[in-house]
């Protein structure tokens, strides 16, 4: 929601377009810090939250995998022609760096200080070659830039092999279940991928130390649903082939490994038995456990003597390799309480608990659940929890190490065996070095890692930048620098707003709609709650807006639509509960997104996680619902036509289930009907739709695999620049006043890029004023029908959803409008396919799809 053009009045309308570009802009996550002044009222369960995985999985309670790996192949195909056209400016990074982002792993060779490779939530592999100092980024290529674990080959340098998925079992802080293992012989260079992409989620990684060619992955499965490619799988090939050695039941994983340094054939694995849907949870049951395998994964047995024998939840292993006889387990019980630490001295015959003392364990322990070891010396041990814990009595004292130091939620830890003082962590805050052994931390502050669920600019000053982050709180920037960014509103970051003419107004927002107002330009925050009830379900990315016209008015949405008309001091409900009423799980029953016409402030439009569409003509009293022949699907955004007041946008979140599912639409009539825009767009997830203020067939919109715009109103879209990783786009902002478009990214920080630029290199010289296919599904009727705005040689060309060139036609043609029969030009065979009209001067793509 997100061209803002504050008007007053008809007679200013024209100039409402030069003001409409930030104000309607966004939606942002955020939490209260500790110091603001209402953080005890603001106070929400730290749990994280299903919020993107259930936008996604709705209604069908889980993501269908070839759904989602088709679209992954779709978008391939189109950042492809991208590449080969080079005819946009790239994106340019906005940043942060120095904010940082979720680790899931670190790896560093034993006999190197300085190179460090580290694994992310969402953003692909770093590699850093001066212990920290700069990173680059060497993953990019790869389908899934979720991380779950790498290992280095202790024989060859060269040899990397990446499990994709993180396996942290959040759910709303993951973007999706990986696509398998990857590995590359150049230290990261190139990759190839290596099979296993049904196994959801990777747990570990473990590369025989003797035999670079015989690895271990732990597989988690997928993350909402039970499938049987679980458990402990090997190769002895080089990841040509894979046996599943380790299998319990479809509901069992493996999320840890060990293997003896010096006899590679002993080998440490822990399982886990856990179910998760979208009204329930179960992080433990009798699969949890540790096994042993002493044939280097052939045949393995439990190891019971002396471990707790109730049902366990996440299982940890560490071994030592001073003495490989000695490992440690750090374990949780069913309900994710942490039960404690521990340790064997004769390789896993029999097992003594050491103690908790002083361990300050989470309440959701399936979020951390990792334990690492000194390599010097088997009585001190390191413990992942909210604070980094070490123990220097074999596990039975413990302290916080980071405690005040370093960013909260650990999740990965080197002790380099050439340095005992050199500890590096990584956690949901980034990369942190220590040089004495955790006393004093430094932030890696150059990573450009953040999880935006939002972004914002403010419109009198378009160098402000700012967003709401995944547990970094709302961030930002005031001078357009990337690497000088500072929290302002603590916790998870959701939608921020600056007002667009007294911009020492801020409002931020934390989970579950936690807003907050700043009247001092951000520096302090006070609750704006007042009139909205406490007791309303709210979304955890609850919606707000400010009026177009009138930015002293805003609306918010929880199962109602409050109003405000002084700025957020206080509100008033105008609508009945617009949703389903509560579901069975909490996430669903509440607004998702609100929308003002520009063009007509008393036209309002709402969309709720649960599906419906509602249109108020009247300024919100009365409701009329028009979601009748929609999807049912969660509504991501409701977005008002600059130019015509009947006239909105909508798209949707979630994934097909064996037919086609649009996820963009348009009304003309203020609801009544709708029409698909998005045929020509990877099946995916749309997470937001801008109009632009200057040209009333220019839409923007973000989708889980990029920014595509379309100039003749949906009939054909194209992928917008090359420059973005393939990681969730979230959230778009239009500045009409530079022509400055603003995209927020799950996993690699906040981009922009200057349409005008974009316009005078792309659409000027592009010959094709159109381009479409139909009908579609392609049946024996159909033609591809385009306009050329100057005669001369054109190709036709088909693609399959892996990229793959399937057919050309090359055609001579005058200028003027065509139609060219292409049936024969696409396989028999059912799936997703592109079709590309590319001249001398420009290109168009359409999808279609063979039915």
């Amino acid at each position: 929601m997100k061209c803002y053009a504050p008007t007053f009045g008809w007679r200013n309308f024209c100039f409402s377009f030069a003001y409409l570009s930030i104000f309607l802009l966004i939606s942002c996550h955020s939490n209260l810090d500790e110091s603001s002044e209402f953080a005890e009222e603001e106070e929400e369960e730290r749990l994280p939250n299903s919020w993107f995985y259930m936008q996604r999985a709705f209604p069908l309670g889980t993501i269908p995998k070839d759904a989602y790996q088709a679209a992954l192949k779709q978008s391939a195909a189109f950042r492809q022609n991208a590449a080969q056209s080079k005819q946009d400016e790239p994106w340019e990074f906005v940043g942060p760096v120095n904010v940082g982002g979720r680790i899931t792993d670190l790896e560093m060779y034993e006999d190197d200080l300085m190179t460090i490779y580290a694994g992310t939530a969402s953003g692909g592999i770093f590699k850093s070659s001066d212990q920290g100092v700069s990173w680059v980024p060497i993953f990019d290529e790869a389908a899934s830039l979720s991380i779950g674990d790498l290992d280095l080959a202790p024989t060859n340098k060269n040899i990397i092999y990446v499990g994709t998925g993180e396996a942290n079992a959040g759910g709303g802080s993951l973007a999706y279940d990986g696509y398998g293992v990857y590995k590359s012989t150049d230290a990261g260079l190139t990759w190839q991928h290596k099979g296993l992409e049904n196994v959801g989620s990777i747990g570990k990684v473990e590369i025989d130390p003797k035999n670079e060619n015989r690895v271990f992955v732990a597989a988690m499965g997928d993350l909402f649903g039970n499938n049987p490619e679980r458990g402990i799988y090997r190769t002895i090939d080089g990841g040509d082939t894979w046996e599943q050695v380790l299998f319990l039941n479809d509901s069992v994983g493996g999320i840890d490994l060990v293997i003896h340094p010096n006899n590679p054939d002993t080998i440490y694995a822990a399982t886990w038995q856990r179910v998760r849907r979208p009204n329930r949870r179960s992080y433990g049951g009798p699969g949890s456990g540790i096994f042993r395998s002493y044939d280097g994964g052939d045949n393995w047995e439990r190891l019971t003597n002396g471990l707790p024998g109730n049902q366990l939840g996440r299982i940890g292993l560490c071994i030592s390799p001073s003495d490989p006889e000695i490992l440690y387990t750090i374990i949780s019980d069913r309900n994710s309480q942490h039960q404690g630490f521990w340790k064997t001295s004769d390789g896993g015959n029999t097992w003594t608990f050491q103690g908790n003392e002083g361990f300050a364990g989470a309440n959701f322990s399936y979020w951390f659940g990792k334990i690492f070891i000194n390599p010097f010396d088997p009585s001190q041990v390191f413990a992942t929890s909210l604070d980094m814990h070490a123990s220097y009595d074999d596990g039975n004292n413990w302290e916080s190490i980071t405690v005040g130091k370093t960013h909260v939620d650990q999740h990965a830890m080197i002790i380099h065996p050439m340095n005992p003082d050199l500890f590096i962590i990584g956690n949901d805050g980034g990369v942190y070095v220590s040089q004495n052994a955790g006393l004093t931390w430094e932030h890696s502050d150059n990573m450009p890692i953040t999880q935006f669920y939002t972004c914002e600019m403010d419109y009198q000053n378009p160098r402000h930048f700012l967003g709401g982050t995944q547990d970094n709180g709302t961030v930002r920037t005031r001078n357009g620098q990337n690497n000088n960014w500072n929290r302002i509103y603590g916790g998870d970051g959701f939608v921020v707003k600056v007002d667009p003419i007294e911009n020492n107004i801020i409002y931020a927002e934390s989970q579950y709609g936690a807003l907050g107002r700043s009247e001092d330009g951000g520096s302090r925050f006070t609750s704006a709650r007042t009139g909205i009830d406490p007791g309303e379900r709210k979304n955890w990315k609850t919606p707000y807006i400010l009026d177009p016209m009138n930015p002293s008015t805003l609306y918010y949405g929880a199962q109602t639509i409050y109003k405000s008309t002084d700025k957020a001091v206080s509100w008033r409900p105008i609508s009945p509960d617009l949703t389903n009423g509560p579901g069975t799980n909490l996430t669903f029953g509440t607004v998702s997104t609100i929308t003002v016409s520009p063009v007509n402030n008393q036209i309002i439009y709402a969309g709720t996680d649960d599906g419906n569409v509602w249109v108020s003509i009247d300024g919100g009293g009365n409701w009329e619902k028009v979601s009748g022949g929609l999807p049912q699907r969660w509504v991501t955004a409701v977005e008002a036509d600059p130019f015509d007041e009947a006239t909105a946008y909508l798209t949707f979140s979630g994934y097909r289930n064996n037919s086609y599912l649009p996820h963009v639409y348009r009304t003309r009539d203020y609801g009544q009907t709708w029409e698909n825009i998005g045929q020509s767009i990877p099946e995916a997830p749309a997470n937001d739709i801008v109009p632009d203020p200057a040209n009333v067939d220019r839409l923007f919109l973000a989708t889980d695999f990029g920014v595509y715009e379309t100039a003749d109103g949906g009939v054909s879209w194209d992928l917008l620049s090359d420059g973005i990783p393939n990681v969730p786009i979230l959230d778009l902002v239009f500045h009409q006043p530079t022509r400055t478009l603003v995209a927020a990214t799950y996993g690699r920080s906040m981009y922009k890029l200057k349409v005008e630029e974009l316009v005078s290199i792309k659409e000027q010289p592009s010959n094709i004023a159109s381009f479409s296919v139909s009908p579609n599904p392609v049946n024996h009727n159909s033609s591809a029908f385009f306009i050329l705005e100057k005669g001369g040689r054109y190709d036709l060309l088909i693609h399959d959803a892996n990229g793959k060139l399937i057919s050309r036609k090359g055609l001579d043609l005058p200028a003027g409008s065509h139609s060219i029969g292409i049936q024969h030009m696409v396989p028999d065979t059912k799936g997703m396919y592109v079709v590309i009209l590319k001249g001398t001067k420009g290109s168009k793509t359409f999808q279609l799809i063979r039915s």
